[in-house]
């Protein structure tokens, strides 16, 4: 008796057990399919596109220094490589007119001057020293300020710098940085090496 007792306890325990795993392993797969299903399900953040993050700089660069208008009207100078002063490319070019847009948007007068090869900034001095031909440029648009900046590829992002500096002794007015995901888009911008 007390043998049949046992052998049936046995029995039902070891069901018992095999049915509470096969319940937990089921349970299991179902939190993770639910967790794989609301990940399809949640949109992807969008990455930071290069017109929206200018703009946000622009407005940052007013709002530390809501003067800088005063500084009007401005000229506008290509962004050039951080590793080499005297080299842009589509990016520096259309960085920098996209900057100049956006401070325009904020009040900031801005002269269109296209002014390739009429500016480059000293290696040996210092990425602030103007150059005669800037000046000149400057006198000749009865310009106060100037835009300029430069950018340095990473890894994964391309970092911008940006200010705004007064055209008479090269004092910065104005500044903002961000940074812009190295993705096919930035790297075809990149590529577009060459004069400015």
């Amino acid at each position: 008796m007390l043998k049949t007792f046992l052998t049936v306890w046995r029995a039902r325990f070891v069901n018992h057990s095999a049915r509470a795993v096969v319940v937990s392993i089921t349970l299991l797969i179902l939190a993770g399919c639910n967790t794989l299903g609301n990940a399809h399900n949640t949109p992807a953040q969008p990455e930071p596109d290069l017109s929206e993050l200018v703009h946000d700089a622009a407005e940052q660069m007013i709002a530390s220094n809501p003067e800088l208008t005063r500084y009007s009207p401005m000229i506008a100078a290509t962004f050039v490589s951080i590793d080499n002063l005297s080299q842009s490319s589509t990016l520096g070019r259309i960085s920098s007119e996209i900057m100049a847009s956006a401070l325009s948007r904020q009040g900031m007068q801005v002269r269109e001057v296209k002014m390739r090869d009429s500016m480059f900034i000293e290696e040996s001095v210092g990425e602030l020293i103007l150059s005669r031909q800037v000046q000149r440029l400057s006198a000749q648009h009865n310009a106060r300020s100037i835009l300029m900046g430069t950018y340095a590829q990473g890894q994964d992002y391309v970092y911008v710098s940006a200010r705004v500096v007064r055209a008479g002794d090269a004092m910065v007015l104005g500044s903002a940085d961000f940074r812009l995901p190295l993705n096919n888009n930035t790297r075809s911008l990149l590529e577009g090496q060459g004069g400015w």
